[in-house]
């Protein structure tokens, strides 16, 4: 069996801890490992914070009030998907910009797409050429013992 859904929220940090919420309750529902429902958890909360706070069309002038969010849990893999209306990413060679490493230290932002890469198994941060910026992570799921959607 497998979950799915896609949730188009404001581009407002009351949205955040919503996702956040539904997720959590999906995987508790579903039977995942409480340790795996939270390190996505708190991945899903970086990318919806990345989103609401760049998700706007600065070139245009006007603010996409809107982002969206898909999960699922298809087998023994979650994946999430966090699509914005923003300028995307800056251009890089890596898979990510970095900070130089005195600055990210002492940064107070900038740390998110790190701390998703390292609670995820993999992670790919694209551009939507005039649409925007899509994170997309997914991790191997555990489960706890009499799960629903356990794959044997």
């Amino acid at each position: 069996m497998s979950i799915w859904w896609s949730l188009h929220l404001r581009r407002e940090a009351a949205s955040v801890p919503l996702a956040r919420r539904l997720l959590l309750g999906t995987m508790e529902t579903a039977g995942v490992d409480p340790d795996i429902s939270y390190d996505l958890s708190v991945a899903l909360s970086e990318a919806c914070a990345n989103a609401v706070e760049h998700g706007g069309d600065p070139v245009s002038g006007s603010a996409s009030t809107a982002y969206r969010v898909t999960a699922y849990l298809d087998g023994e893999k979650c994946r999430i998907e966090v699509a914005d209306s923003g300028p995307g990413f800056p251009a890089r060679r890596g898979r990510r910009p970095a900070l130089p490493a005195r600055t990210a230290s002492l940064a107070e932002h900038g740390r998110g797409l790190g701390l998703i890469e390292q609670l995820a198994d993999h992670v790919h941060f694209r551009n939507r050429p005039g649409r925007g910026a899509v994170v997309s992570f997914d991790k191997i799921l555990k489960w706890r013992e009499g799960a629903l959607l356990k794959v044997s």
